[in-house]
């Protein structure tokens, strides 16, 4: 086993197809096939297995990522160490439900992270792909929420793709409306209350399931809806249909002054937190990455 062989694994995961990789590697693509077969008899496991639809990771091939970015980011640092050589590219992604502190927080570590070359990537997407992309290992940190309503639905998803589910932070739910909707200057609202007003969501694909809705009380029936696949879009229809969505209250006043959050009167608590693969350690990318989200959250909380 070789540390070239080790970046082959890890590329060959971050592109998901191996035709891909060795394009990115500059290496033939019969190469790089030849070099995963025989670490994989070299191990005796099964890293990658191929189907029609591309490459897909093995459980003890998960497992085998996680220390293989070890190896690499320890020899990157004895290397970096002992020469003049430029910092290699690093990657970093992250999935997460549409929550604007986790673009704040990503925002920031941009700002802060010194370097020549980098690959970063924010997905804001679907509960189920935010689920996929980290048991695929396609993002290193996913942002979700929890509720009673789905709890048990989402921690079964996340047992079965050896997942952990972090708190970040408990929150009552609270509608995000126009700086200009009648509703604006009350001290909280009721189910009642918004009725008039057109509900946006965001639209889950083929899994359009209440239990993976990125608003709770998904099940109940309104006279008016609209679904939407971005939160630019869903932000700009709050303010031109007065429109409304139910998220926690947590939202940066520096990138969104015209959306104001105001208290649903309702029973119900939403835990935000975000998951890692058991099987991988975080990079250091992914702790700073983490420090800053709390401290985005803490501080937007205070805005309330």
């Amino acid at each position: 086993m070789t540390l070239q062989q080790l970046k082959y694994v890890i590329e060959v995961a971050r592109s998901r197809s191996i035709n891909r990789a060795a394009q990115n590697l500059f290496i033939s693509q019969p190469s790089l096939s030849n070099a995963l077969k025989e670490l994989e008899k070299e191990l005796g496991i099964t890293i990658f297995s191929r189907t029609n639809k591309g490459i897909i990771i093995t459980p003890e091939g998960s497992e085998f990522l996680g220390y293989a970015r070890q190896v690499l980011e320890q020899a990157e640092l004895l290397e970096n160490h002992y020469s003049n050589a430029q910092s290699p590219q690093h990657h970093f992604s992250v999935s997460t439900q549409h929550y604007a502190f986790a673009v704040s927080a990503f925002v920031r570590l941009l700002e802060e992270y010194d370097r020549e070359e980098y690959e970063f990537t924010l997905r804001e997407t679907k509960t189920y792909e935010i689920i996929d992309d980290v048991k695929n290992l396609r993002s290193e940190i996913g942002i979700l929420y929890m509720s009673e309503f789905n709890k048990k639905v989402i921690q079964k998803f996340l047992r079965e793709g050896s997942l952990k589910f972090h708190e970040l932070f408990e929150a009552k739910p609270h509608v995000f409306i126009s700086s200009t909707n009648p509703l604006v200057n009350q001290d909280f609202v009721t189910l009642d209350d918004l009725l008039p007003y057109p509900y946006l969501s965001f639209e889950q694909g083929d899994y359009n399931s209440f239990y993976f809705s990125e608003e709770i009380l998904s099940t109940l029936s309104r006279p008016k809806n609209i679904r939407v696949s971005d939160r630019a879009t869903l932000f700009n229809l709050l303010i031109g249909l007065n429109g409304y969505t139910i998220s926690t209250g947590v939202i940066s006043q520096e990138l969104n002054s015209d959306i104001v959050a105001v208290p649903l009167k309702i029973d119900e608590v939403i835990t935000v937190g975000y998951i890692t693969h058991k099987n991988v350690t975080n990079s250091s990318l992914a702790n700073i990455y983490i420090q800053y989200l709390k401290e985005t959250i803490a501080q937007e909380q205070g805005q309330i």
